[in-house]
C-alpha cells in the first residue's frame, strides 16, 4: 500500500497530501462503495461538501470501514445558503450528524460570497471549541483571501482552488505561502478538458517514467506543494491515482509542464459579475 506524505498545516495539524474527492457522486450506494474502496486502496483523506449531497454516504462508508476514524481526515464544505454565524454553526452540526462523527478534521467555506465573514467567525468559534481540527476556505482568490486572512482571528489553514496543469495559480500560491495557508487543488485533472489525458507533453513525460499522463499531472501539482484530491469510482483508477509518490519530475520536466499554464479558469470565474450574481441570489 503506497505511503502518502503529509503536509503540516499552520496550526500543526498534519493532513495527507493526497485524498479522495467525492464530487459528482450523489448516489448513496455508489458513493459509499467508492469511499470504502478508496480507504481499502490507502486513501486517508476524504473530501466532501454539503452541496455534493453525499455526506451521509461518506459517513456510512467510514463507519463500515475497518480503518479507525482517528486515522481518517474528513473535510467538508459549507454552502453559501448556510452562511451567517448561527446558520453556519447549525450547518456544521448537521454535517457532523450526516458524517457520523463528533468532530471534523477540516471545514471550509465553499464560496467567497454572501455573509462569509460571519460564517468564518462561526468556524472560528467551533475551532476554539475543538469541534474542528482546522478551518479554511475554498475558491477565495487573492483579493478576498488577503482581506479575510488579515481580518480573521484564525488564518485559514487551507484554500481549495481550481488548480490543474492548465491553471496553475502562481499568484495564489505566492500569497497563500506569504500568509501561511496551504493550497489544495480541486479538479486536478481539469475533468479531462483540453485533452489533459492525451496531452503530448504529459504523455511523453509519463512514458519516460512508466506513468500515465494523469499520474504526471498529479505529480506535478504535488511537487508544487499542492494537496490533491483526485476522484474516480473505479478501483483500478483509484490505485493509479495514488501511485504518484514513487517517482519525481526533473526540473526540465517541471518547466515543460509549467508552459502549459493558460492562467485562467476552465470552470467558474469568481470575478465574473454574472457568476457573483448567481451566488448572491442563492441566499435570497
Amino acid at each position: 500500500m503506497p505511503t502518502i506524505p503529509t503536509v503540516t498545516l499552520n496550526n500543526g495539524v498534519k493532513m495527507p497530501q493526497e485524498g479522495f474527492g467525492v464530487f459528482q457522486i450523489p448516489d448513496f450506494d455508489e458513493c459509499k462503495q467508492a469511499v470504502k474502496e478508496a480507504l481499502e486502496v490507502g486513501y486517508r483523506l476524504i473530501d466532501t461538501a454539503q452541496i455534493y449531497q453525499n455526506e451521509s454516504a461518506v459517513g456510512q462508508a467510514i463507519q463500515e470501514s475497518s480503518v479507525r476514524r482517528e486515522d481518517i481526515f474528513i473535510t467538508t464544505k459549507i454552502w453559501v445558503t448556510d452562511y451567517g454565524f448561527e446558520e453556519t454553526k447549525a450547518a456544521v452540526e448537521k454535517s457532523m450528524e450526516r458524517l457520523k462523527t463528533d468532530y471534523l478534521d477540516l471545514v471550509l467555506l465553499h464560496q467567497p460570497f454572501n455573509d462569509y465573514y460571519r460564517a468564518y467567525q462561526a468556524l472560528e468559534a467551533l475551532y476554539e471549541a475543538k469541534k474542528l481540527r482546522a478551518i479554511g476556505v475554498s475558491n477565495f482568490y487573492p483579493d478576498r483571501y488577503i482581506d479575510l486572512a488579515n481580518y480573521a482571528k484564525v488564518v485559514p489553514a487551507v484554500n481549495q482552488l481550481e488548480m490543474h496543469v492548465f491553471h496553475q495559480r502562481a499568484e495564489d500560491q505566492y500569497y497563500l505561502e506569504k500568509y501561511g495557508t496551504k493550497i489544495e487543488s480541486w479538479g486536478p485533472f481539469a475533468e479531462g478538458k483540453n485533452g489533459l489525458f492525451t496531452n503530448e507533453v504529459l504523455v511523453k513525460i509519463g512514458q519516460d517514467h512508466n506513468k500515465t499522463a494523469a499520474q504526471v499531472a498529479l505529480r506535478y501539482l504535488s511537487q508544487l506543494g499542492a494537496i490533491i484530491i483526485p476522484k474516480s469510482v473505479h478501483k483500478e483508477r483509484m490505485q493509479q491515482n495514488i501511485e504518484v509518490w514513487d517517482f519525481e519530475l526533473t526540473a526540465d520536466e517541471m518547466a515543460k509542464i509549467k508552459a502549459l499554464d493558460l492562467k485562467q479558469p476552465l470552470f467558474i470565474d469568481h470575478h465574473s459579475p454574472a457568476a457573483i450574481e448567481r451566488f448572491v441570489d442563492l441566499k435570497k
